[in-house]
Parts: C-alpha cells; sequence; structure tokens
C-alpha cells in the first residue's frame, strides 16, 4: 500500500500501468484496420470495448454497432467484441454468411478454450463472473449444461452438481483478484476435488491495474477511476480503493467530477480502466491542475509491454491490399 512513499499536498498520483490494455489496442486497432482495408460497411456486434468514447469515436468514423447478428445484412462482415461470443452466435454467423472477424481477445479465448476442456473430461464447471456480463455470456454459451455461475462467495453453498469429485472452475478475466480468490476458496472448502486452470484466468492488465491501486490508495484522499460504467475491471478499480478504506469514484470523463468530492482534498490518485482512452486522463489531470491540483507524479508499479498479434482475417487482407502508388 505504498509503503515508505511521501507525497507533499495538492498534488496528483497517476498509476500506472493505467489504461489500454493489449487486448482493448488489438480490438480498436482490428476496427480501424478492416475499416481501412474493406470500406464500409462494417458492422460491430455490441460495444467492441467497454467504453462509450471509444465506440462514439469509432460510431463517427462509420462504424456500424449492432446487438445481434440479426441487424446485419445477409453476407455482410461483422467483427466480434474483445469479450467474445458464444458457439452459437458463430453459428448463427455461418448460417448468415457473414464475413466475420474475430476481436476477441487472446486471454478470453484462453478461457473459451478451458471450459470445452473441462466438459469434454466430465466436469461439471463453475463460472465465477457477473451472469450479465457480455464475456460470462460468451464462456457459459461453450458448455451451457455444465456451467453454473456463481459471484459470490454465499453462492458457493446453494451449488449442487452430479460429481463433487469432478468439478473445475473457471474465471471472468475482469475480476476483483481479492474477491475471486474469496470465492474460490469457499469452493475449494466445498469441494476439496475441484480443478482450477492451469494459470489464472483474471488477466495481467486487471491483476496489474488493481496491483497499482493498492500500491497508492493508503497515500491519498481519493482515487479517481476513468472508465464507463459497464466496464468491469474499472469498477474493480473503485471496488479495490475503497475496500482499503479509500474513498473512490468512476467518471467517465473530468465532467463527471462533482466538486463535493474534492472538499478537503490534498492527494488525489487516477487512473484508468483497461478500456479507457489516455486522452481522457489527460483531459483529468487539466481539469484537477485549474482546481487547484498543480503538481503531478506518476508512479509505476510495474513494467507492462504485452502485444497480442491480429487475427488471420486481418493480416491476410492486409497483404493482399494494393500497394500505395509512390509519391512522385
Amino acid at each position: 500500500m505504498g509503503e515508505g512513499i511521501l507525497l507533499p499536498d495538492n498534488k496528483v498520483i497517476l498509476a500506472s500501468p493505467r489504461g489500454f490494455c493489449a487486448g482493448v489496442v488489438r480490438a480498436i486497432g482490428i476496427v480501424n484496420l478492416a475499416l481501412e482495408v474493406y470500406g464500409q460497411p462494417i458492422y460491430v456486434r455490441r460495444e467492441i470495448v467497454h467504453n462509450k468514447y471509444v465506440v462514439n469515436e469509432l460510431h463517427q468514423k462509420g462504424i456500424l454497432f449492432v446487438n445481434e447478428l440479426d441487424e446485419v445484412p445477409h453476407e455482410g462482415r461483422v467483427i466480434f467484441s474483445a469479450h467474445g461470443v458464444s458457439p452459437g452466435v458463430r453459428e448463427r454467423s455461418k448460417l448468415r454468411r457473414l464475413r466475420v472477424i474475430d476481436a476477441t481477445c487472446p486471454l478470453v479465448t484462453k478461457v473459451h478454450v478451458e471450459a470445452v476442456r473441462f466438459a469434454r473430461e466430465g466436469y461439471s464447471l463453475i463460472l465465477i463472473g457477473h451472469r450479465d456480463h457480455d464475456e460470462v455470456i460468451g464462456t457459459l454459451g461453450e458448455a451451457p449444461n455444465e456451467t453454473q455461475v456463481v459471484g459470490s462467495p454465499e453462492e458457493v453453498e446453494s451449488l449442487t452438481v452430479p460429481d463433487p469429485t469432478r468439478v473445475a472452475y473457471l474465471t471472468q478475466t475482469t475480476l476483483s483478484l481479492d474477491e475471486t480468490r474469496d470465492i474460490i476458496q469457499a469452493l475449494e472448502k466445498r469441494f476439496p476435488h475441484i480443478q482450477g486452470p492451469a494459470a489464472q484466468d483474471i488477466c495481467y492488465a486487471t491483476e496489474n491495474r488493481q496491483t497499482a491501486v493498492k500500491h497508492i490508495a493508503g497515500d491519498v484522499d481519493l482515487l479517481l477511476v476513468v472508465g464507463s460504467d459497464n466496464s468491469s475491471n474499472s469498477n474493480r478499480l473503485v471496488e479495490v480503493a475503497r475496500n482499503l478504506g479509500t474513498p473512490s469514484h468512476l467518471i467517465e470523463n473530468f465532467r463527471a467530477i462533482r466538486p463535493e468530492w474534492l472538499a478537503g482534498v490534498n492527494k488525489i490518485a487516477l487512473t484508468a480502466g483497461a478500456s479507457a482512452p489516455e486522452c481522457l486522463v489527460e483531459e483529468v489531470v487539466e481539469f484537477l491542475r485549474q482546481a487547484g491540483y498543480g503538481e503531478l507524479r506518476e508512479i509505476e508499479v510495474m513494467p507492462e509491454n504485452v502485444r497480442f498479434g491480429l487475427p488471420p482475417e486481418i493480416v491476410v487482407a492486409i497483404a493482399s491490399a494494393p500497394a500505395a502508388e509512390p509519391v512522385s
């Protein structure tokens, strides 16, 4: 919790890492490249990432967002969001002969693969996560008859499975590390033979941003998290700070900051969820500077240099695109 950090008053502390993760960078890049290579119309099923600013920016470029595939014309080109989709959605896309570009985060795909493997091996699956989140809905679709979703340790008590010795758990990638640990402990107590993934499902970016918040939360009077209200990982950052006793608020942008939050506050920590662009953070910094928080310090808790490759559909399209005319 920031041992040994001495901070002067009236200061903004920028947590690092923050903001875009590799999966979000990849997903947004896929949409922009698809527009560049194929041209309009490009459809995206659901929000490409859970951030209103990003979605609005892409919409202004001509990207068409839809809730379901029925809204995409027959044989149209559609991008699946970073949160992944169920096999049922993929099957419907084939029936409509849609030209699919898959922007599912590779770390979400990992969870889907694990779900399929455990189900094939005869395990009952416990999926830790939020039932209404797009990622959980997609993962649940891999083995709907074998999977139950739990969101708290209390829900573990009501679980029933055919064989208590053949149970496995998986998790949504954007959960609170502490809350997930408590649920896993409850599952291990209830099902002593329970199996889990070889490596944790909570993604590196979620863990790193929560770790950074824990590192500085005890040394500030207030934590602000830039992110949209439907962003799971952004909401978890707020919860982490509050659980440590630090007042914290989720803000879409600087306009959401309420004057009463700053009353008597000398030190403010600022971070951003994994789908929030840095430009929104910069606007908050400028707003706080004008409000009297003139000193700015960035604290990097750990470096973050993860990159993900593009899906083959985009790679092939780029390779097949005609070369630009040389400039004379």
